[in-house]
């Protein structure tokens, strides 16, 4: 278990690494859309190249950070549903989620991604639209998010067992009720025992 927690934290220093760096991507896009908005005002021209570019940008945030976002638990999850079970099943949730539903639509994406990005690689493909860029740098970005949360969901599997096994303390907060909604759970409770009464 020991090699698999290494491995685990190795995973989770690229992800980390990864996630960091392309969210300056977010800053260059929107100088580039500004950019091109002062020319197209200022000068009355514009170019497809630039509104593509900006799309490329928010598009390698999006796919390129989505494993960071499950590393750090931030991704979207139905709270409400399993708020009111134990940390221990709540855990296997994740655990029985990460390997039924996770690992089986990235493995099915990396395997339809590679196709479709060595395809448009290998055809020049470029954008319909006139002065357009090169289009299989984003089948790219596409096909490399999908290896990317196929590693990070392999990590995630690695902590969540070991958190099961209690072999480590468990390295997210998560399902976790504000403390305004537990005293709002507990102010009902009182009040309907007190009604019982």
């Amino acid at each position: 278990m020991t090699a698999l927690l290494r491995l685990s934290s190795a995973i989770d220093a690229v992800t980390a690494f990864i996630g960091r760096s392309v969210s300056w991507l977010i800053l260059v896009a929107v100088l580039v859309s500004a950019g091109n908005a002062i020319i197209r005002k200022a000068f009355d021209t514009s170019s497809n190249a630039w509104l593509e570019l900006q799309w490329y940008l928010y598009g390698a945030v999006f796919l390129l950070a989505a494993a960071y976002t499950l590393q750090r638990n931030e991704h979207v999850r139905i709270d409400i549903a399993t708020s009111g079970l134990t940390k221990k099943t709540r855990d296997w949730i994740d655990l029985l989620g990460h390997i039924l539903f996770l690992m089986p639509f990235c493995i099915l994406m990396v395997y339809l991604g590679w196709p479709f990005f060595w395809n448009s690689f290998q055809n020049g493909e470029i954008s319909l639209n006139a002065g357009g860029l090169t289009i299989w740098p984003a089948k790219l970005l596409i096909l490399a998010s999908f290896i990317l949360l196929s590693a990070q969901g392999i990590s995630e599997i690695i902590k969540r067992w070991a958190v099961i096994r209690g072999i480590i303390d468990d390295p997210t907060v998560q399902h976790e009720l504000p403390a305004a909604v537990e005293a709002l759970e507990s102010t009902a409770d009182l009040s309907n025992r007190v009604n019982k009464s």
